[in-house]
Order: structure tokens, then C-alpha cells, then sequence
């Protein structure tokens, strides 16, 4: 009898200090953490259930944070998109990060819909009907830095938006007007898309821009017949493509004397009056593709730091040996990268080679074909 004790008693122990072979925890994708987790847990409830006799169905304790029905909740971020949503749903964790509302049929933001989300950094409620914001809806949003509201139909921005916004995207609405101040308190707002709203420029009231330090504007798609002249002066970036441009006038782009990049494409434009290019002094790359233009735009060989322009699909029939590089040796900063000019009624045979003198690499030149 003491044999068998002790035999049973080497085993426990043998049993005890040999080494597991389980694998360590590899996660596999973003949701694989919070059903594992959730897996083990039903587990030990149930086993804990079965030994006290009564497998009865686990009720969630009063402090575990909920998920709206239907979304995924994880890593503090709600996803709630595609679910046919009306409004903004209720139980959302008071912790999240990033909530996503977008492909819904949400037609109104209420006061309290984001009640106590004041971790909120980004929520994106794009493409729902939204045409309705309550002036206090924002409000709990303390830290939001990012708001994508694009495929909706505002009339207008909305009010009290969050002072910490950097980024808002408002694109494809029914915007006609920007009221003054309507970004008033934004300071930290680098960047706004609000391309493809039917807006004209007289829908920008003087001082709508006021306060603004934007690196970065879109303003494509509109109504536009002129570039507008009250813009934020700190722009890096300015696209006005697809709009009715017909003129760039001497005046119009004084304001903008840090742009980098400047899009004009697909727009009406005919002339370029010489010296409205002479404002852009930092300017890297310009998008003048798809107008009316007859000649190459004067004031390129001045600007010391542009690589990049685009000319193509105009009507341009003559290229002058210096219409794009200064005759003086080491006045360019900075060759050309890419210069564009098919799809115009201009022969390439006809064109000096010394014309792109200036330029990095004889590929960097583009031609083609022109087809009437």
C-alpha cells in the first residue's frame, strides 16, 4: 500500500513539472484578440456555471462598457458601418477613438449623440443623407482631430465645430455658401476638402477663411469662374481643378505666395496675364492640363524651384526656345522632373532642343500625339 502511495505521488509530480506544449498566443487579425478572449471567458463561466448546477446564460456586469447592436466594437474603435443605421446609435463605449458611421441612412446629427465621447479623435460619417446638425452636436468632441463628412447633404458647415479639428473632409455636399467665421476658433486646422459642392465664388462671404493656418485646400468640382481671393495665405497646396475658370488675372494669386503646389486643370482658362506667376515664388508643381490655352504660360523661366508642369490637352501650337528655362547659368534651383505637352497642335520637330536645357532627363519630356 505505501508502494502504490508513493508511486502515485511521483507521477502528480512528474505531471506537474513537465513542460507544456502549447504554442505561445499569435494573434492573427485585427478582431482575433477580443473573440479569443471572449472564448476563454465563456469557458471558465460555463465550467464555473456546471460545478454550482445552474448553466444559466452570463449577464454583463454593470460596469462593462456596451457595443451598439449590429457593430464591432474593438481596440476602442466602433465600427457601424452598412447597417442601414437612421440615426446615430446609443450604448457607443464612452472610451472610443475612431467611430465609423459611414454608409448609413443617418439623415440628423442630435445634440446628444456623442454624449460623453470625449476621446473621440475621428469619425467619419461619410456618405449617409445628413442635411441636419444640431449647433451643439460637437460639442462633447474635446479632442477630435479629424471629421469626415463627405457624401451627405449639408447646406451648409456645420456650427461649433471642435476646436482641436486638423482635418475635415466636407466634399460632395450641397454646400452654396461659406459664411465669415464660419471656422472661426480652428486654429489647428491643416487641411480642408471641399470639393464637389455646387459653390460659386460669391458664395464665400469676406472673412469665411479668417483664423485659418491651412497647408492644404481643395476646392475642385465646383462653380468656380475666377480663383478666389480670400483664402487662407498660409496655403501650401491649392486645387481648383474642374471648375469654370477663364482667366488667371495679375492679382490673383498675390495672396498665395507659399503654395507648392497649384491646380488649375480642367478648368476654361484661355490667359495667363504676365506676371501672375511671378507671386509664386516656392512653387513646385502646376496643373494647367485641359484648358484653352494657345501658349505657353510667361513667367516659368523665373520660377527658380518648379519641376513639374502640366500643359497638356490645350491648344498650343508654338514653343519658344525660352519659354520654360532662364538663360542664365545656375538661375534654376532645381531642374525639371516632368514637363507634359501632348494631346496640343504642336510638332515636336519643331521644338529647339535647347528649350528644355533646363530639365533633368529628356524623358521627363512628354509629347505624344495631338488628335483634332
Amino acid at each position: 500500500m505505501l508502494l502504490l502511495r508513493s508511486s502515485l505521488l511521483l507521477l502528480c509530480l512528474f505531471q506537474l513539472h513537465a513542460p507544456s506544449s502549447a504554442l505561445p498566443f499569435e494573434q492573427r487579425g485585427f478582431w482575433d484578440f477580443s473573440l479569443d478572449s471572449m472564448e476563454n471567458i465563456g469557458k471558465m463561466a460555463m465550467m464555473n456555471d456546471e460545478e454550482d448546477g445552474s448553466a444559466m446564460e452570463p449577464t454583463p456586469s454593470p460596469g462593462m462598457p456596451m457595443c451598439p447592436f449590429g457593430c464591432h466594437c474593438q481596440r476602442k474603435v466602433v465600427q457601424c458601418s452598412d447597417l442601414g443605421l437612421t440615426e446615430v446609435p446609443r450604448n457607443i463605449p464612452p472610451d472610443t477613438r475612431f467611430l465609423d458611421l459611414q454608409n448609413n441612412r443617418i439623415s440628423e446629427l442630435r445634440e446628444n449623440d456623442f454624449k460623453g465621447l470625449t476621446d473621440l479623435y475621428a469619425l467619419s460619417v461619410r456618405n449617409n443623407i445628413i442635411s441636419k446638425v444640431h449647433p451643439r452636436a460637437f460639442v462633447p468632441l474635446k479632442r477630435m482631430q479629424k471629421l469626415y463628412f463627405s457624401k451627405n447633404l449639408l447646406s451648409t458647415i456645420p456650427k461649433n465645430l471642435p476646436a482641436s479639428l486638423i482635418e475635415l473632409r466636407i466634399h460632395e455636399n450641397r454646400i452654396r455658401k461659406v459664411g465669415a467665421g464660419s471656422f472661426s476658433g480652428l486654429t489647428n486646422m491643416n487641411c480642408i476638402e471641399m470639393g464637389a459642392n455646387p459653390i460659386q465664388n460669391s458664395g464665400f462671404e469676406p472673412g469665411a477663411f479668417k483664423g485659418l493656418r491651412l497647408n492644404f485646400l481643395r476646392l475642385s468640382e465646383a462653380k468656380l469662374t475666377g480663383v478666389p481671393k480670400d483664402l487662407p495665405d498660409s496655403l501650401h497646396e491649392l486645387h481648383l481643378d474642374h471648375n469654370q475658370i477663364q482667366a488667371v488675372e495679375l492679382e490673383d494669386l498675390s495672396r498665395y505666395k507659399n503654395l507648392y503646389r497649384l491646380g488649375l486643370g480642367f478648368n476654361n482658362i484661355r490667359n495667363i496675364e504676365n506676371g501672375s506667376l511671378s507671386y509664386l515664388p516656392m512653387l513646385r508643381e502646376l496643373h494647367l492640363e485641359n484648358n484653352r490655352l494657345t501658349r505657353i504660360p510667361q513667367g516659368l523661366p523665373s520660377m527658380k524651384y518648379l519641376q513639374v508642369v502640366y500643359l497638356h490637352s490645350n491648344s498650343i501650337n508654338h514653343v519658344d526656345v525660352d519659354d520654360f528655362c532662364p538663360r542664365g547659368f545656375g538661375m534654376k534651383r532645381t531642374f525639371y522632373n516632368g514637363i507634359s505637352l501632348f494631346d496640343n497642335p504642336v510638332n515636336y520637330w519643331d521644338v529647339q532642343p535647347a528649350t528644355f536645357r533646363c530639365v533633368n532627363d529628356r524623358y521627363a519630356i512628354q509629347f505624344g500625339n495631338y488628335k483634332k
